[in-house]
């Protein structure tokens, strides 16, 4: 299992690296030293505690089999005669809907309007990410 230092944890979990560091310091986030005296944090460490940061952003994932929910900002939207497309931001992540103008104008969404992107797909493809140039030589570590 990987080590990962502060700025890649921070990168992966989307937060400042102070941020890291305020959660190292204060016993929230485990972490150890390399040979080198850098902090790192175990990658089972940093799975745990990601997904102990995660919450449902949406009250109505109870009531639905969906568990990919994405809250975020319309940064986008353009409408013609029948369809509409919506692009929300969610932290890093920029998320494309197609849907009826109808339901755009249903739901009111605009610019600025906070929205769920919610995503049931049967297929996800995940691919392995290339270590960042500061993880060379601790892939294996």
């Amino acid at each position: 299992m990987g080590r990962f230092r502060i700025g890649e944890a921070a990168e992966l979990l989307g937060v400042s690296t102070d941020t890291v560091r305020r959660w190292i310091d204060a016993g929230r986030l485990p972490a150890d030293r390399d040979a080198q005296g850098h902090r790192v944090v175990d990658g089972v460490d940093l799975a745990a505690f990601a997904r102990s940061q995660s919450a449902d952003p949406d009250e109505g994932a109870d009531s639905s089999s969906a568990r990919n929910r994405l809250r975020g900002i319309v940064v986008n939207v353009l409408k013609d005669t029948v369809m509409a497309q919506v692009d929300i931001q969610a932290g890093p992540f920029r998320i494309v809907s197609l849907m009826s103008r109808e339901a755009v104008e249903e739901l009111d969404l605009r610019v600025g309007s906070v929205a769920v992107a919610v995503i049931k797909s049967t297929t996800v493809v995940v691919e392995r990410a290339a270590p960042t140039a500061g993880a060379r030589g601790r892939a294996g570590t």
